[in-house]
């Protein structure tokens, strides 16, 4: 999982500016409506914390880079087609892409990484995916 700043980034920068559709961080309570409507589900991994500078004493005080991504699963109702789907994936990684909050860069997005939309449950998921970095 992503360090707790990277993290409370994402989670800011949802409730500032995402008003679309209801959205759900992982691990929080949620309970589906009756009538199956879009949503988000967002995971938040961080992949490592890398060694970004060398010679400082301790080793502790040089650069760290942590390296990660944010998931947005959108969830729409089974049998509706992609298009809105994939309209909020690319509205939600827009919120991010390029941009630098906060001391997190966000860098490229995608839109299914490949892989195409998956049905569960009465929804079909399609997810963007955005990268970021953060020094410490």
């Amino acid at each position: 999982m992503a360090s707790p700043e990277a993290f409370d980034v994402i989670v800011d920068q949802i409730a500032d500016r995402w008003t679309t559709t209801p959205v759900v961080f992982e691990n929080d309570a949620f309970d589906l409506p009756e009538t199956p409507a879009p949503f988000i589900y967002v995971e938040v991994f961080g992949d490592f914390f890398g060694q970004a500078s060398i010679g400082d004493e301790p080793r502790d005080n040089n650069l760290w880079r942590e390296g990660g991504q944010a998931d947005f699963h959108v969830m729409t109702p089974n049998g509706t087609g992609s298009r809105e789907a994939r309209s909020l994936a690319s509205q939600i990684a827009g919120l991010f892409r390029g941009q630098d909050i906060a001391g997190v860069s966000f860098l490229d997005a995608s839109i299914g990484a490949g892989d195409p939309g998956r049905a569960f449950a009465g929804y079909y998921a399609m997810t963007a995916t955005v990268n970021f970095e953060r020094d410490e």
